[in-house]
């Protein structure tokens, strides 16, 4: 059920930053492994939840020590990222706590620091 960014998708316009993540959440199950049927919102109300990555942002920003010795030189971009472990494409388990439900083109999505993603299954080897 992964969703992928193609040319003609909606979300190519999206710009995660920092170090978040834009996440599409998963269907929920509508009944529990016991046979339990769940009203609707249960599911939102819980507290991790899981769903797949779309988008992800550029990392954790460090700035680069600014040298003034040498004025003449053009300035170059004084920002350099550390990677995130997320890939688009994986399902994250998530805290529902520390992430923001956003509604865009009338889907649901969260956008979620790297650290409040507890785990994440990914499918090519390891």
């Amino acid at each position: 059920m992964a969703i992928h960014i193609t040319t003609d998708n909606k979300l190519k316009k999206l710009i995660v930053v920092g170090d978040r993540v834009l996440i599409k959440p998963a269907t929920p199950h509508e009944r529990t492994s016991s046979g339990l049927y769940l009203p609707p919102g249960v599911q939102e109300k819980e507290k991790v939840q899981r769903g797949y990555v779309i988008k992800t942002g550029p990392g954790y920003a460090i700035p680069v020590p600014a040298d003034n010795d040498e004025a003449w030189k053009p300035e170059e971009e004084k920002v350099k990222y550390i990677p995130l472990q997320v890939k688009e494409g994986d399902l994250a388990i998530f805290l529902l706590s520390g992430s923001t439900a956003v509604v865009y083109e009338e889907e649901t999505y969260y956008i979620v620091p790297q650290a409040a993603i507890l785990m994440l299954e990914r499918e090519e080897d390891l």
